[in-house]
């Protein structure tokens, strides 16, 4: 299908790409040695450099409500970094900001040491951003290739005429795209079901499909709402492998938010807990684990006197 039958409207709507890094993706799920100087290992992630994300003193509200009161939070190059709280804690409302999709009343973001009062939503791409959202927001009537191609659908230079008629540059563009999609098709393990269309998939897969067109262009920071939400345990295994598979591979910097804790607590480097639209908690998966704030407000494990062997 050429590139013309993708709307760009609707993919700024839907998914953020950054620019192409130069180098390629690899062919295999399996995780590898991060490069020489560009990541730590998870669970060491460097203190030292300066963070790719840092949200001052962001407050939201909507009608008088409460979403978000003063959130201080840093997120450091090649982390893996979980928010989690309870339903109606903030946590969706803390990556539309970051994402552009809402507007603080107060406070700033900072991408790469860059001050936003509003993260430009049109130039996500261009500054190194992709997302997921919690629902899923494929095009169903297209082959899951497509869906991943269109992933590079800001990339497109050539004109109307050229897309339709394959000729001039479109036709070089569409060979590029489609490559990079069947190298992260490959990377993913979709390569069995590239040619189908999303929306026979299962459930599972899809989420899968989802994943892969953010990352076919290799962004700095991927934020992913929900990524394993209705999954079964053995999807979720896969997927929480794939996130940290990615992170090494391609040095990317992840923001989680996820409710299932013990995906979490394997997953992250670094967890932020909100509750009620404040942080209650920051720190590394034991730390969080056995806060009592956090116990209190939200893994629901009564006090020291008792068992926590649960968390």
């Amino acid at each position: 299908m050429p590139l013309a039958s993708y709307s760009l409207g609707m993919m700024e709507a839907s998914v953020y790409a950054p620019e192409i890094f130069a180098r390629g993706l690899p062919s295999a799920p399996q995780p590898a040695p991060p490069s020489a100087g560009r990541i730590e290992p998870a669970g060491s992630v460097s203190g030292t450099a300066a963070p790719l994300l840092s949200l001052q003193a962001i407050g939201l509200s909507f009608g008088g409500v409460v979403a978000l009161a003063d959130i201080d939070l840093s997120v450091q190059p090649g982390e893996i970094r979980a928010i989690i709280g309870p339903n109606g804690a903030g946590k969706s409302s803390l990556i539309n900001v970051i994402s552009g999709v809402y507007r603080p009343d107060r406070g700033h973001v900072l991408l790469d040491g860059v001050s936003h009062a509003q993260v430009p939503t049109q130039r996500l791409a261009r500054l190194g951003v992709a997302r997921t959202f919690q629902n899923l927001a494929l095009f169903k009537g297209l082959s899951v290739l497509d869906n991943v191609a269109s992933g590079l659908a800001y990339k497109v230079r050539s004109n109307f005429a050229g897309q339709v008629l394959g000729i001039g540059r479109s036709r070089g563009e569409q060979r590029e795209t489609r490559g990079r999609a069947d190298q992260i098709l490959e990377f993913l393990d979709l390569t069995a079901v590239r040619e189908r269309l999303v929306g026979t998939l299962p459930y599972g897969l899809q989420k899968r499909v989802e994943l892969a067109r953010a990352l076919v262009a290799q962004p700095r920071l991927l934020l992913l709402d929900e990524p394993m939400a209705g999954m079964t345990s053995g999807e979720k295994s896969e997927m929480a492998g794939f996130v940290r598979a990615a992170r090494d591979r391609f040095a990317t910097t992840v923001v989680l938010i996820e409710h299932d804790v013990g995906v979490v607590m394997g997953l992250s480097d670094r967890i932020a807990v909100l509750d009620y639209g404040r942080k209650i908690a920051d720190g590394t998966p034991d730390e969080v684990r056995n806060d009592q704030r956090v116990i209190d407000a939200y893994l629901g494990v009564a006090s020291d006197n008792e068992d926590g062997a649960g968390i």
